[in-house]
């Protein structure tokens, strides 16, 4: 049995015997996101064995996040398994564990499962490792106010949501029910925007006339920012008609709004006008700010590359970074021209990455800028309508609303995929129900008892039959490489390496 540390040099050469052991390409993409999962299929046709590491098994849809949130889509029908997504690219392969270390000078990334250290060789290296919820420096506001960048958070979400009602349905005292039946969403960006609006519809259409006690019509949902509009990124027109859609669904729209505390009952918020002020609510979603993985950090420190203050790297405008003309950056993770950090920056971009390597490989010239082409922005606020800005071209409403679903049909990977969501969409928009309203209390409370384990706490598999624990201590176990004969024997475990 494998134990602690593998070196995985290559792996093309002893599985592609037909290539005669003719050295190819390493390329390993981090990520399996937009920017990973595109640049991986991009080079389908490349001479290159592509490795792609990532510490989910799915590719995720992001911005269809918040339907799984509030329970109009399962979390399968936006998270396809990556290596089903990969299955017919004969030379790419995935590799499940958390990227720790980078060593540009080295050229190897180590990746971590389960106790598990793989070290992996590269010769082109991707870095599609995405972004995570920014608290700005509140990192306690996150066990009250979860954010919205993973299926778990989803989940949890959905557990707190739909739990409040039942919570609300079984109590007797009017101030707890208002608690419990008051939410809010802190963040007025696209993803706070749709959060809002189908808290509102769930309250105020799927769920009217499920409960006795309690009226979900009067469920009260705030929207939160510190800024003075609504989609600031869309202007000022498409960010005034949100704003009266959403006031229309009942959502309490508050600007110039700054969260000083969370806690496990209510907000705290500073006006612009320095008042502060309590609003009592159990349930909080955080749909504000992004900070970038902390693996930009470690590309910085090693090439001297800038960071901006949400952790971007500050990149060459080819992508790749400053020294490290085989190292690119794409997605959430790039400062560059004030990008955003949307899908398609990251699409174009993991797509460019690939062009690069294919024309290093087959001996073409290099380095050629990354030119973004920008597709618009989108936004939904309630059922039937949304706002789309294309250029110059403004949308509202019932058009913008049937193009929002065209592209994201679009962008869904795999058809069954397509078929499940349209079908679910029809069920949730065009009729009252919602499929996926199925909650446990692990959903809401594994996260934070997790964390309540402490920083030593790490997950471990059960020992093998005799007795010794799995892949733990420090022996390397080695996979054939270029220059190494595919029956290279595992090396003799050390006699100190057991734990």
């Amino acid at each position: 049995m494998w134990r602690g540390i593998v070196t995985a040099n290559t792996f093309a050469t002893t599985d592609s015997p037909a290539e005669g052991g003719v050295y190819r390409h390493r390329v390993l993409v981090i990520g399996s996101g937009f920017g990973g999962l595109f640049a991986a299929q991009a080079l389908r046709s490349a001479w290159a064995d592509v490795t792609l590491v990532a510490k989910t098994s799915h590719h995720l849809f992001q911005p269809l996040l918040y339907q799984v949130a509030t329970g109009i889509l399962s979390e399968g029908e936006i998270a396809p398994p990556t290596r089903e997504v990969l299955r017919r690219q004969r030379n790419a392969r995935v590799v499940l564990g958390e990227v720790t270390n980078i060593d540009l000078a080295e050229r190897t990334v180590t990746s971590e499962l389960i106790g598990r250290t793989t070290v992996h060789h590269y010769d082109s290296l991707i870095v599609a490792a995405g972004a995570g919820q920014s608290y700005f420096g509140n990192d306690q506001f996150a066990e009250h106010a979860p954010g919205m960048k993973s299926i778990d958070d989803a989940l949890e979400l959905r557990g707190r949501i739909l739990g409040m009602f039942e919570l609300a349905e079984a109590s007797t005292d009017p101030a707890d029910i208002e608690r419990l039946l008051t939410f809010v969403v802190v963040g007025a960006g696209p993803t706070g925007v749709e959060m809002a609006g189908q808290i509102a519809e769930l309250a105020h259409r799927t769920l009217r006339r499920d409960f006795r006690n309690i009226d979900p019509h009067k469920a009260r949902i705030v929207l939160l920012d510190a800024a003075p509009a609504v989609l600031p990124a869309f202007g000022d027109k498409l960010g005034d008609y949100a704003v009266k859609r959403l006031e229309k669904l009942g959502v309490d729209v508050q600007l110039g709004a700054m969260v000083t505390d969370v806690d496990a009952t209510g907000i705290e918020v500073k006006d612009a006008g320095g008042g502060k002020r309590r609003i009592e609510s159990v349930c909080k979603v955080w749909a504000a700010g992004v900070q970038a993985n902390p693996l930009g950090r470690q590309l910085a420190d090693q090439s001297g590359a800038k960071l901006d203050r949400a952790g971007r790297v500050e990149v060459e405008p080819d992508l790749t970074l400053p020294g490290y003309p085989e190292v690119y950056v794409v997605g959430d993770m790039i400062s560059l021209n004030r990008l955003p950090g949307v899908a398609q920056v990251a699409i174009q971009g993991g797509r460019h990455a690939a062009r690069d390597i294919r024309a290093r490989i087959n001996g073409r010239q290099t380095g050629k800028k990354f030119k973004y082409h920008d597709k618009g922005s989108m936004a939904t606020i309630s059922r039937f309508s949304a706002v789309a800005s294309i250029g110059r071209l403004k949308l509202t409403g019932f058009v913008a609303w049937l193009m929002w679903l065209a592209v994201h049909l679009v962008y869904i990977i795999g058809f069954k995929h397509r078929v499940t969501t349209l079908l679910h969409w029809a069920v949730s928009f065009v009729g009252r129900g919602r499929s996926e309203r199925t909650v446990t209390h692990q959903q809401i409370f594994a996260r934070t008892a997790i964390s309540r384990l402490g920083e030593d706490f790490a997950p471990t598999l059960p020992p093998s039959p005799d007795g010794r624990p799995s892949w733990r201590g420090n022996v390397s176990a080695l996979v054939p490489g270029p220059s190494e004969p595919a029956d290279a024997k595992e090396p003799e475990p050390a006699a100190s390496s057991a734990v």
